[in-house]
């Protein structure tokens, strides 16, 4: 169960919208749908969680209210006036847009789809090129915020591709959303959450490096980190995982093998793009140690394990 936590929403008139993929993140912005006062259908690759979704969100206050799910994308995003979507990856992607059963197949005309998918800035110019052929519009709109921001409501979103796209899914993309930004044409948005994985992936290491220095060096590094996160190395990261990694605890948060993914795209991108970027390289390379070490699905603050 994927309970939600309260939040304040906007006030805009209830939409259809569709939610593909039921997720670590999926489950709970769609729920923000829900609660939001939205009409939701949802699909899910494994069906006993759409109906478990739908058992959870419905609001015997609200008997107007349409929470359905579906078996394939194609039924599912019919109604829709907006169709959002959080997978795993450009092959998942493709798979639940594309062929027969793909949500391009069973889309009216018009209609915006919404990819919250960290994927290739590549695949998300195919899918907006292809969606206009089709008379349809597609905004990449990648996700900062990680499992606790979904709950709460409160991701920050990256989007590339057309105004007229982004001004229709804004307010209702608000439900769960701090802030819903357009950074750019399509593939500006996959972009943006490249460049924000290269600033954690060197945040982490080197507050990993100094708790370790700190540890060595014998210093009570919990009244340190109180110290220090009143300064200049203030961060999220060290605000939210200073602590635990201190504690030594990463049974939680953002897997390593998540991070390894997203570096992939950035290193992938950079290839392309001739930009250099040797500490994310590395960082990419320690994360891969830690998988060695087990550590796949611990959190990416793992990386202070290297040093132990």
């Amino acid at each position: 169960m994927n309970n939600i936590n309260s939040k304040t929403y906007q006030t805009t008139a209830p939409r259809q919208v569709a939610f593909l993929g039921l997720g670590v993140m999926g489950y709970p912005m769609a729920g923000h749908l829900a609660r939001a006062g939205h009409h939701v259908t949802v699909y899910n690759r494994t069906e006993i969680k759409s109906t478990v979704w739908c058992a959870e969100f419905a609001d015997t206050t609200k008997p107007q209210q349409q929470l359905r799910h579906a078996s394939t994308p194609k039924l599912s995003v019919q109604k829709a006036d907006i169709v959002f979507c959080c997978v795993g990856n450009d092959d998942d992607l493709r798979s639940v847009t594309l062929g027969s059963d793909g949500a391009f197949a069973g889309m009216k005309a018009g209609a915006v789809f919404v990819d919250h998918t960290t994927a290739s800035a590549s695949v998300a110019r195919e899918l907006h090129s292809t969606a206009a052929k089709l008379g349809l519009q597609f905004v990449d709109a990648p996700v900062s915020g990680g499992q606790a921001g979904a709950q709460n409501g409160m991701l920050t979103v990256m989007c590339g591709g057309d105004q007229t796209a982004f001004d229709s899914a804004e307010p209702v993309a608000m439900a769960f959303s701090r802030a819903f930004t357009l950074l750019g044409p399509s593939g500006s948005g996959q972009l943006a959450k490249m460049v924000n994985q290269i600033c954690i992936a060197g945040l982490v290491q080197g507050l990993s490096e100094a708790i370790a220095f700190g540890q060595v060096a014998g210093l009570d590094m919990l009244q340190v980190l109180e110290v220090i996160g009143k300064g200049a190395a203030q961060s999220w990261q060290l605000d939210n995982r200073g602590k635990t990694m201190v504690a030594d605890k990463f049974d939680f948060g953002f897997a390593v093998d998540w991070m390894r993914k997203d570096l992939g795209l950035v290193l992938d991108e950079a290839k392309r793009n001739g930009a250099r970027l040797p500490v994310t390289a590395l960082v990419d390379q320690f994360y891969a140690d830690v998988q060695q070490m087990g550590g796949r699905r611990w959190d990416t603050s793992s990386l202070i394990k290297r040093l132990r």
